[in-house]
């Protein structure tokens, strides 16, 4: 296992609300999509940069999110351990709480339309459906993208989320 014989179109879902090295979220994120961008993946299209509020605890530092389309020869767990890779380069830490704050977390959120539930990886990405600061620059790198799990496409998805989450994120870059 590692890599495929042909190119699969990917999304993968961008986020931090900590500085790495003094270099606040906003500066570190298209730091990460040059750091992507390489042999075995290859970076299609970046979305503008979000600011959205710390949840579930909004007295945390805001997030910065954004949303790249990528091909890539490398197979869904590869491509995830490489993830994993790039978020350590960039100083993240895995701890027990999965909504603590963090210098970056990439999610895959789509891999060619794929369904895969394993204990290291779901896809599409469980949750990705239901939030507003992955939908909203997942829109402009996928405009068409439909969610494998419920057949609706990105569109409908975000009308379907609750109006005060989707002005809470604000595109900023």
């Amino acid at each position: 296992m590692g890599q495929q014989t042909r190119p699969v179109r990917a999304l993968i879902a961008l986020g931090g609300n900590l500085p790495w090295q003094d270099i606040a979220p906003e500066q570190l994120l298209p730091k990460v999509f040059d750091a992507l961008d390489g042999e075995e993946i290859r970076v299609l299209a970046r979305s503008s940069l979000w600011r959205t509020p710390a949840w579930p605890d909004p007295s945390a530092p805001a997030y910065v999110n954004a949303a790249v389309a990528i091909e890539t020869i490398l197979d869904p767990q590869a491509l995830l351990r490489r993830l994993h890779a790039v978020e350590r380069r960039f100083g993240r830490e895995r701890g027990e709480d999965r909504n603590q704050s963090r210098t970056l977390d990439l999610d895959i959120i789509d891999f060619g339309g794929q369904r895969i539930d394993t204990p290291e990886l779901t896809l599409p990405h469980p949750r990705a459906a239901s939030r507003a600061f992955v939908l909203l620059p997942l829109q402009e790198v996928a405009p068409d993208w439909v969610d494998p799990a419920s057949g609706q496409g990105i569109d409908a998805l975000i009308l379907g989320l609750p109006d005060s989450d989707v002005t809470a994120c604000v595109r900023i870059g």
